[in-house]
């Protein structure tokens, strides 16, 4: 019964290898079994651990091929800016990341945060030509930016095929090629670890839906793909969680659909417009609802609206006086959001994330509000993020 369970598994993943290309994965089903007693179990055993054998060749031989199909669409990006030292003066600054061919114009991807500030970009192909290259379109909060480089031959433009993160699962095997600290077409290999993650950062607002993977991915890494088992690019790694600033096994990808709704914007007009309510608030706690007595404990308070945004022409109003507090004021008295589109919004990154992910500029919410204690309903058309 083992054997027939393992030649079955084999079968799968044989099936896997020649269905690499095609539009849905195969797929494999795993069955627990509990072998039978039998005088004869060492023959068994010694044919099971070669199946197993076979299997594991087949899924080395499946990542060699997707390696050696996929690494010619990596490049190697090197930038340069001049930096201010005290003691020398104006010096160069090099630093470096990956990219890949999104299409068969010769467009890069790669991510904002690679080539942000450089005087000078240059890439490096598979084949070892380098060449200059510049910024055709970049956007901050993806952290996604376009390259151009102009003089190469249609041959060295090896573009990489989108895939989706519709159908996504942890526990699914990637792949990342990059050049972690400068060590080109580098492939690593991992799982899915987690998906919906949000990023926290500093100078931008949080950037939600991500997908996490256990791939090593280290500086250098950013901007490159990561591959599902039939070569297609499901993110593009972005960032790492770590305490050393080297891999733990925590990193994160600017997923597909992001990176296919984005980046023809960016190579069509150079930037990409980001829905945008136009709202100041605070994010409800119980005891922000307990002080102010408010009739929920979850929600946004709306402190201030920005004058012609969306929220604004729509008629939703800000606070109409003000608290005081230690170590300032509260702006009170103005509409509790509580849902858009009729999903509950308790945080401000999660309606940034809702109508990042969801809306474009133009498009219209349904704003579920509270005012002076009753609940109301607006509708509202989305402006641009200034």
């Amino acid at each position: 019964m083992v054997n027939q369970v393992i030649r079955r598994f084999i079968g799968y993943a044989a099936a896997s290898v020649l269905l690499a290309g095609c539009a849905s994965p195969p797929r494999i089903v795993v069955v627990t079994a509990t072998p039978e007693p039998s005088p004869t179990a060492t023959p068994a055993l010694t044919a099971s651990l070669a199946e197993l054998g076979q299997l594991e060749l087949l899924v080395e031989n499946l990542f060699v091929e997707l390696y050696e199909r996929a690494s010619p669409s990596v490049v190697h990006i090197t930038t340069r800016t001049q930096v201010f030292d005290f003691f020398r003066g104006v010096v160069p600054n090099e630093g470096t990341g990956s990219g890949f061919f999104f299409d068969d114009q010769g467009h890069i991807v790669t991510n904002h945060h690679v080539v942000e500030g450089a005087d000078e970009i240059e890439i490096v192909l598979a084949d070892g030509t380098r060449t200059s290259a510049r910024v055709i379109g970049a956007d901050a909060y993806s952290d996604l930016a376009v390259l151009r480089a102009d003089n190469l031959s249609p041959e060295q433009i090896k573009p990489l095929p989108m895939g989706t993160t519709k159908n996504l699962k942890v526990g699914m095997h990637v792949l990342a090629i990059g050049n972690p600290f400068g060590l080109d077409r580098t492939l690593t290999t991992g799982v899915i670890s987690a998906l919906g993650r949000t990023i926290e950062r500093e100078d931008q607002a949080a950037l939600g839906e991500v997908i996490q993977t256990d791939a090593a991915i280290n500086p250098g890494n950013s901007g490159g793909p990561l591959l599902n088992l039939r070569g297609e690019v499901i993110g593009v790694n972005t960032s790492i969680r770590s305490p050393t600033g080297g891999s733990v096994g925590i990193g994160f990808a600017v997923p597909a659909d992001t990176v296919k709704r984005i980046v023809p914007e960016l190579i069509a007009k150079g930037r990409y417009d980001h829905p945008w309510l136009g709202l100041i608030a605070y994010e409800i706690t119980l005891d922000l609802a307990r002080i102010l007595q408010l009739p929920v404990d979850r929600g946004l308070l709306i402190a201030q609206v920005q004058p012609g945004a969306a929220a604004d022409r729509a008629g939703v109003r800000g606070a109409t006086q003000q608290l005081r507090v230690r170590g300032g004021y509260l702006l009170i008295g103005g509409d509790i959001l509580t849902a858009v589109d009729g999903r509950p919004i308790a945080t401000r990154d999660q309606l940034t994330i809702y109508l990042e992910n969801n809306k474009r500029v133009g498009e219209t919410v349904t704003l579920s509000l509270i005012r002076d204690g009753q609940p109301i309903t607006l509708t509202a058309t989305l402006t641009a993020r200034p």
